[in-house]
């Protein structure tokens, strides 16, 4: 049976749960808000089925690989706007429909908790635009796609790059058909579902209103390159939206102090990966193709096999170009490398799940005078327009530093 001796062994991807044919696994939240599989030791029948599966256990070995790369954008401004970068994973998984199929990937519930849900409409990719930056709860989303796929049915599922792995593991040589397009993305981390929902009931008190809706990657305020984190309420008007360096959730994220622990020695950063394709958000357009810097958001694709660049084939109707592989990851650091867990993470870890977010806030993100100027000065930057300028010249300077491409 699987043990899971240490936290950072698990990515939470449930394969193991899904595989079990006794159903003696369950995932589980811990303390932290994070599942992690419970073996019911009476029900285990020893097949060792789960312990084959795991992804992280079982880690599979970088193999080099031709590669082909985009830039892409939605012609649609309108859909653009709604989604994270250039909006690709939309157009691919339009696509998908159009061919009788449907689609996975993470959206909210009725409580604004982050799923894995099925579209089969073009209407229903609505819910999967827009960044999400919460671990989604899979359920059984693994044994309902390969029940799809036993059915002949063509099945897009899009997901965190351990997630990805783990599905693949899970469907084994179900995974030999082109009715399956496994996409993944460029993947910070995965912060706590616990520490999300708390910071969801403290909006909700502070502003007053039942939430109806959160955009992580919002552009209607100051574009693409400063986006806003935004929350609306049920009849769909915006209640508040902070950036990047003021809203306490995305501060905490990005101080890497709310990550799962396996995301601080993440076993799926590479740049040759299990997936079909690969995406993520190209803030350096400026310096790859100028004509696409039009600050409402571009996407860079990565093909990673055969069936990605069928699918990517037919993506006819937008702006795509392409774009030397080694010049499209150049500088790219999230794809190769894990983020460093914060030094204090434990101690932030161990508030989140004894204290109400307000104590949290008082405590690890006040908004203090540095964050005040932070603040002021991005907008006085985007006042004055220099605010994408400087942001090219930071790109630049990462595309110069001594970064290892071919990885």
């Amino acid at each position: 049976m699987i043990k899971i001796e240490r936290r950072e062994d698990c990515s939470g991807c449930t394969a193991c749960a899904s595989i079990c044919p006794v159903d003696a696994i369950t995932m589980r939240p811990d303390a932290e808000g994070f599942q992690y599989p419970k073996v019911n030791e009476k029900k285990c029948i020893e097949c060792h089925l789960c312990e084959r599966v795991c992804p992280i256990a079982n880690r599979k070995v970088e193999q080099v690989k031709k590669q082909d790369a985009y830039l892409f954008q939605l012609k649609n401004k309108t859909l653009r706007m709604e989604s994270t970068s250039g909006g690709a994973f939309t157009a691919i998984a339009t696509q998908v429909i159009r061919e009788g199929g449907v689609v996975y990937g993470a959206a909210y519930d009725e409580d604004l908790q982050v799923i894995h849900m099925r579209a089969d409409s073009i209407e229903d990719l609505r819910k999967f635009r827009n960044s999400k930056y919460v671990q989604s709860n899979l359920g059984n989303v693994f044994r309902e796609i390969r029940d799809l796929l036993k059915e002949n049915q063509k099945v897009c599922f899009s997901g965190t790059p351990c997630q990805v792995e783990g599905i693949k593991s899970f469907l084994g040589k179900l995974c030999i058909t082109d009715n399956l397009l496994l996409v993944d993305f460029v993947c910070h981390a995965v912060p706590s579902p616990l520490f999300w929902r708390k910071y969801i009931h403290w909006q909700e008190k502070r502003l007053s209103v039942k939430i109806g809706n959160v955009r992580f990657r919002d552009k209607r305020h100051y574009g693409y390159k400063y986006s806003q984190m935004v929350i609306t309420d049920e009849n769909g008007g915006e209640r508040y939206h902070q950036g990047v360096e003021s809203d306490p959730y995305l501060r905490a994220f990005f101080s890497n102090l709310s990550d799962r622990p396996s995301c601080y020695s993440c076993a799926f950063k590479k740049r040759y990966r299990e997936s079909d394709i690969t995406l993520w958000d190209c803030f350096d357009v400026g310096l790859k193709a100028k004509t696409l810097d039009d600050d409402l958001g571009t996407t860079n694709i990565l093909v990673q096999s055969e069936r990605g660049a069928e699918w990517i084939a037919k993506l006819k109707d937008d702006v795509m170009i392409p774009i030397e592989a080694n010049k499209c990851v150049a500088g790219m650091r999230e794809l190769v490398r894990s983020v460093p867990q914060a030094e204090n993470r434990a101690a932030f870890m161990k508030d989140v799940a004894d204290k109400d977010m307000q104590e949290i806030i008082n405590i690890w993100l006040p908004v203090n005078l540095r964050i005040k100027m932070k603040t002021f000065l991005r907008h006085g930057l985007i006042d004055l327009g220099l605010y994408s300028f400087l942001k090219k010249l930071l790109m630049k300077r990462r595309l110069n530093r001594n970064f290892d491409s071919s990885y």
